[in-house]
């Protein structure tokens, strides 16, 4: 599949990469005012890479189609997950990395990020890839075939920093999904640094300068 993404540069000859997945029924272009909000001159010129989703029925909203990563088909994320449009979506995500390296950034300059379904995919995509990232985020979402991660992740990627962040009201994604997520990954030894704010299934300017600072860290040189 073709994600056809959105790309933006903060500057000419970009050194680092992030790749963002949008969130359910949202399009390459919900995160880009996000992006504009960060002030990453502190690692130099930055292309971020915004992806458009397939558009595809989803079984919990009554098989309407919509742009969407997998399908969801209920209300218990984890209970029965689409496993195959999982992987699919994962291998169009780990085709955008390899194209930023045949641009000429490297794999530690690369930040896989995500919203909702996006996290979901930045943290199945960012943890089985073989070669070290600059990072991983995950914002308002979960880990998807979590019972699969111990065999399939690769060591490379262990100590790749992670950003999670969740609101404390989130009516989609609960809050109990997501910290059994970080708690999921702490067990298997990874370090995330974790965000909790007070609003429900979106984005707040506080979690946006947490985000900027944690990037300034992991993309210095």
């Amino acid at each position: 599949m073709s994600l056809s993404p959105v790309e933006i540069e903060t500057g000419p000859h970009p050194t680092a990469s992030i790749v963002l997945m949008h969130g359910l029924g949202a399009d390459g272009n919900d995160f880009v005012p996000i992006a504009q909000e960060l002030d990453l001159s502190g690692v130099g010129p930055v292309r971020f890479v915004f992806p458009h989703a397939p558009v595809m029925p989803v079984t919990v909203n009554g098989g309407y189609q919509m742009p969407a990563w997998y399908d969801i088909y209920g209300p218990n994320l984890v209970q029965r997950e689409d496993e195959a449009g999982l992987r699919r979506s994962q291998a169009s995500i780990e085709a955008l990395i390899a194209k930023e390296k045949s641009r000429g950034i490297a794999s530690g300059r690369i930040v896989v990020a995500g919203f909702s379904q996006g996290c979901a995919m930045a943290l199945m995509t960012g943890l089985r890839h073989p070669e070290k990232l600059a990072g991983i985020v995950g914002l308002s979402g979960y880990l998807p075939l979590a019972q699969t991660l111990a065999a399939e992740r690769h060591a490379v990627n262990q100590d790749t920093p992670i950003f999670m962040a969740h609101g404390n009201a989130d009516p989609v994604v609960p809050l109990a999904r997501a910290t059994a997520s970080r708690d999921a990954l702490a067990q298997l030894g990874y370090s995330i640094e974790w965000h909790q704010y007070p609003m429900a299934h979106s984005v707040c300017m506080e979690e946006i300068a947490d985000l900027n600072a944690w990037l300034l860290r992991v993309l210095a040189f």
